[in-house]
C-alpha cells in the first residue's frame, strides 16, 4: 500500500507541488522554507547543483545507471568506500518520500519513485523540485530560504561564487555555519568531511573545473532543457513564488541568531 501511494504521489508531481517533503515533516526544529519557481532561480545555481551532484542527469535516459546502483549496493553491504553516489532523481525521491535511514532496504525501495520521477517529469521540473526540497543547513530547506539566510539575496540574483558555495553545502548540510552578518564559515584548514571542506572544494576547485570541462556552465543548464534565464522572468517578480523578499521564517531565525543584522529587504 505504501509503495502504491508513493507511485501515485510521484506521478502527480508534474502538476502538484507539495507544501513540504518527508524530510521536513520529520525535522524536530522549526524549519525555514519557502517555495520558489525555477523561473526565479539563478542559472548559476542550477548549473552548480547539477555539476556538483549529477552532471550526467541530462544525458541519461533514466534516473540512474543500473551498474552504478549495483556498485553502490555492493559497497554498502560490504562496508567498502562508495565510488558512485545518488543521482538527483534518487536524492529527490529520498527527500520527498523517505527518511534519512541509510539501510539497504530503503536504498532499494527508493529506486521505484526515482525511476518514475525520471520517466514522468521533465528534467527541469525535477530540478525545480530538488532545489526546493534540498537541505542547505540545520532546519533550512530550499534555495529560497538558503539564499536569503546566507547571502541576504533573492535566488534570482545569486552570484556565481555564492551559487557554487550553496552546491557545496549539499553533502553535509547539518554542519554548515553562517557567519555573523552573512556569508558562510569556510576556514582554509577545514578537514573532510566537514561542510566547510566540501564548500571550499566546490567553489574553488571542483566546480570551476567541471564548468570548464563542459565548455561553460551554460551547457550544463541546457543539458536539462533550460534555455532561458531568470532575468527573462523579471516582470513576474512581484509574484508570490519569486522569493523576492526574505521569507518570514528566515527573518525570525536571524532575529535570534544575528540580532544586529539588517536585511536589504527590510
Amino acid at each position: 500500500m505504501v509503495a502504491f501511494v508513493t507511485v501515485v504521489a510521484a506521478s502527480s508531481l508534474r502538476v502538484w507541488t507539495p507544501s513540504s517533503s518527508r524530510f521536513m515533516r520529520i525535522d524536530d526544529g522549526p524549519i525555514a522554507y519557502q517555495y520558489v519557481s525555477l523561473d526565479h532561480v539563478s542559472r548559476y545555481v542550477v548549473a552548480s547543483v547539477i555539476a556538483h551532484e549529477d552532471d550526467q542527469m541530462g544525458l541519461r535516459a533514466q534516473a540512474f545507471h543500473w551498474g552504478d546502483f549495483a556498485d553502490r549496493a555492493r559497497a554498502h553491504l560490504t562496508g567498502e568506500e562508495q565510488q558512485t553516489y545518488s543521482t538527483i532523481p534518487q536524492q529527490l525521491a529520498k527527500n520527498m518520500f523517505f527518511t534519512p535511514d541509510q539501510s539497504a532496504v530503503r536504498k532499494a525501495v527508493e529506486t521505484v519513485p526515482s525511476v518514475l520521477l525520471s520517466a514522468t517529469l521533465p528534467d527541469a521540473r525535477i530540478m525545480e523540485l530538488y532545489l526546493n526540497y534540498a537541505q542547505f543547513g540545520p532546519d533550512l530547506y530550499g534555495v529560497c530560504a538558503a539564499s536569503w539566510y546566507y547571502f541576504d539575496t533573492p535566488p534570482w540574483e545569486m552570484y556565481q561564487y555564492h551559487a557554487m558555495q550553496l552546491a557545496g553545502m549539499l553533502p553535509n548540510p547539518e554542519d554548515v555555519v553562517r557567519l555573523p552578518g552573512g556569508g558562510v564559515a569556510t576556514p582554509a584548514d577545514a578537514q573532510y568531511p566537514s561542510a566547510a571542506f566540501h564548500i571550499n572544494g566546490a567553489a574553488n576547485v571542483d566546480l570551476p573545473a567541471r564548468f570548464a570541462g563542459w565548455g561553460g556552465w551554460e551547457n550544463l543548464v541546457a543539458s536539462v532543457g533550460i534555455d532561458d534565464s531568470a532575468a527573462d522572468h523579471a516582470d513576474d517578480r512581484p509574484s508570490d513564488d519569486s522569493c523576492s523578499s526574505m521569507p518570514e521564517p528566515v527573518r525570525q531565525r536571524l532575529a535570534v541568531e544575528d540580532p544586529g543584522f539588517v536585511s536589504r529587504s527590510q
